[in-house]
Order: C-alpha cells, then sequence, then structure tokens
C-alpha cells in the first residue's frame, strides 16, 4: 500500500503546478497512430449522466473517429469493473474493459491484485500527490465535497458551517442522504462532522462525528429521514447533507420549485474521489493512454467540471485561469475547495467501523 499526505491536505498546496509546456502537452504522435491502428477502446460503468460522461464519451469519439468506443455495462459498480479483468484476463475480446473508473478504495486493491498497468498523463504534476499512486497505476478523477443544500422558501439564514446547524432556528430541519449504518455518503458525512470538531480522519473522526449527530439529534434539530430532491422540495427535509454534485444535480432537477442553495461548509470540507486505471490485460492498450490523455486534458476536466464533479486538476485549471466562467459561475466558490480533505482507505475504513458499529447506541436515530 502507498504512503499518503496525510490529514488537511490542501488541493492547493498539494498541486505541483506543471510547466506551461507539460500542463498544454498533446498526446504523441506515435500514441495517437498506435491508437488508431487499434481501433476501439472498451469502457465499463460510465453511464452518460454521471459526473457529464456522455459529454466526455463524445467529445473523443469526435475528436478520434477512428477509434469505436465499446461501452460496457453502463450501470456497473467498482466491484464489477474489477471483476470484469479478472474474468477477461485471457480474453481480447469485446468483453474485456480497457479502461476503469472506480471508487478510491480499489485503487490500492487492484493494483495489489496485478490488475493495471502504469500509465502517467501529460498533465500528471497536477493531479494532487494524496490521490494518485506515485508509480502511475492509478490517478484520481475527479471528487465531489460534501455540501448542505438548503430549501430556501423554509429557512431564512444559510446554514455556513457544522456548527450553525445545532442552533435553535434549524430545529427539524437537517437530514443525511442515507443511512449511516450503510450508506457510504452518510458514513463520510459523519467523518466531516467529526473534522470539524478537530478529530482526525478514521476512528477518532468517526467518534466525534457520532458525538456530534448525537448532539444534533438530542437538540431535535436531525431528521431521521434519507435526503433527496423530493424530500427536500416537501419539506421533510429542508438542509440536506449530500456530495456537491448529487445537491447541484438537484437543484436543477427542482427548477427554482422551491429555490435551493448549495453551500460547501467553512470546516470538515469532506472530499470523496474516484480514481481511473488502465487494465493490464487491456485489448487496447494505446486507446486506453489516449483515453487517459483526453480525461486529463483540459478538455476532459472541463466537460467533468460541466457534469459537476471538481476534476483532479481543479485547483491549477483554476489558477491558470482555463475554466470557463459559466462553469465555475454554476459551483460554489473555488476557494471553498481549496481546505478539502481527502481521506486513505485505511482511514475511511477506520472511520466507517466506529461510525456503523457505534450509531445506533451513541446517536440512536433509525434513518430511513
Amino acid at each position: 500500500m502507498m504512503s499518503y499526505t496525510r490529514r488537511l491536505l490542501s488541493l492547493s498546496t498539494a498541486i505541483l503546478v506543471a510547466s506551461t509546456a507539460v500542463a498544454v502537452a498533446e498526446p504523441s504522435a506515435e500514441l495517437i497512430e498506435a491508437a488508431k491502428k487499434e481501433g476501439m477502446l472498451t469502457t465499463i460503468a460510465l453511464p452518460h449522466s454521471w459526473c457529464g460522461y456522455g459529454d466526455v464519451i463524445a467529445s473523443f469519439k469526435a475528436k478520434y473517429p477512428e477509434i469505436q468506443v465499446n461501452e460496457l455495462n453502463p450501470d456497473a459498480g467498482s466491484a464489477d469493473e474489477v471483476e470484469a479483468i479478472k474474468a477477461n484476463k485471457d480474453n481480447k475480446g469485446p468483453q474485456a474493459p480497457d479502461v476503469i473508473d472506480v471508487g478510491l478504495a480499489f485503487g490500492p486493491q487492484t493494483k495489489a491484485e496485478g490488475l493495471l498497468q502504469p500509465y502517467k498523463v501529460s498533465t500528471w504534476d497536477e493531479i494532487p500527490d494524496a490521490i494518485k499512486d506515485p508509480e502511475g497505476y492509478w490517478y484520481g478523477d475527479y471528487y465531489g465535497v460534501l455540501s448542505f443544500i438548503v430549501n430556501k422558501d423554509l429557512v431564512q439564514n444559510t446554514p455556513t458551517d457544522w456548527a450553525d446547524l445545532l442552533k435553535p432556528e434549524y430545529a427539524g430541519q437537517v437530514a443525511l442522504a442515507g443511512d449511516p449504518r450503510a450508506s457510504n455518503q452518510a458514513i463520510l458525512g459523519v467523518l466531516a462532522a467529526g473534522l470539524s470538531k478537530g478529530a482526525k480522519p478514521g476512528e477518532e473522526s468517526g467518534k466525534a462525528g457520532l458525538e456530534y449527530f448525537a448532539e444534533l439529534n438530542k437538540a431535535g434539530n436531525f431528521v431521521p429521514v434519507i435526503a433527496k430532491a423530493g424530500t427536500i422540495a416537501q419539506g421533510a427535509t429542508p438542509i440536506a447533507i449530500a456530495w456537491d454534485y448529487n445537491a447541484l444535480a438537484w437543484r436543477d432537477e427542482l427548477k427554482d420549485n422551491p429555490p435551493v442553495e448549495v453551500v460547501v461548509p467553512k470546516t470538515g470540507v469532506l472530499a470523496g474521489v474516484y480514481v481511473q486505471g488502465i487494465s493490464a490485460y487491456a485489448p487496447h492498450p494505446n486507446a486506453a493512454k489516449l483515453w487517459m490523455e483526453h480525461l486529463y486534458s483540459d478538455e476532459g476536466q472541463n466537460l467533468w467540471l460541466k457534469g459537476y464533479c471538481h476534476p483532479a486538476r481543479f485547483n491549477a485549471m483554476a489558477k491558470a485561469g482555463k475554466i470557463p466562467q459559466e462553469l465555475i459561475d454554476a459551483l460554489p466558490p473555488a476557494a471553498s475547495y481549496e481546505a478539502a480533505v481527502f481521506p486513505t482507505v485505511e482511514e475511511q475504513n477506520a472511520n466507517k467501523a466506529a461510525v456503523t458499529g457505534g450509531w445506533d447506541s451513541v446517536v440512536g436515530a433509525n434513518v430511513q
């Protein structure tokens, strides 16, 4: 297991800004030619509605019409992607994925199982160290941070931090977007609350987060309902804690009926990362590398941002003025993301054990 940058990683300081020449580097003519010769790229588990992947795939096809994109099982999960590599080790046919896009925990696991091959994209230095394998076997592609989505018809003063949610004015209004005994989004919501109290990611954040939600519940502010767009609109959960890309998609879905505001808290800014990798058994390894170059290019990164997912190079691109203003205007302020914490796999596992094991006894709210 690789070593990680530890607590309170700031994206802005973690990024080693590449020279302009490297940052704008195009794939080599040799790679493009080799990929065209292979003529196909096989992806898996990429629903077009997720993070703007429909536009990402379309732009790759437009740029390289000689390469057919073979999309396997768009609704598969991370574990399914890993199994697809294993099941097709000796198969060079259309069921063998060239590339995978999986949750952070699956990157080190898949590398350890010998299922990935290393490749460093041209813009490698602008990917934060804590979300990439130093040898290039896997690398963070995009992330979301936990945010508050607020029904402005029912909530006069928008809360801006975790401590605000404890105020009497938010009685019966605050909910998680999942059951913290089972939902990763909710479990990490408890971790974020723990961070806001000064706890370290892991068992410590889990325990501190449980204490926070016990206090929230005792105050009568916590609502044991799984929040989603409908419950926010109906007023059952006027304030919900959810990934920003979910919250922003809900905002679009609700179309100002009711008006909502999405806020990244000032403290306890928690990022959830997905990572890319190329199969060690990829039938089309050059097309896979060219796909990675596309994903980590300015164009690819901005297309994910259009889908409300923060691309790995976000801070470096924002600093260099490479992000269209309309994409920035659709999101909370860029500065809100600079203190994002990326918990390691081990820290997430320790936090999860503390939260799932202690929710009922410490908080006692039956979320459903």
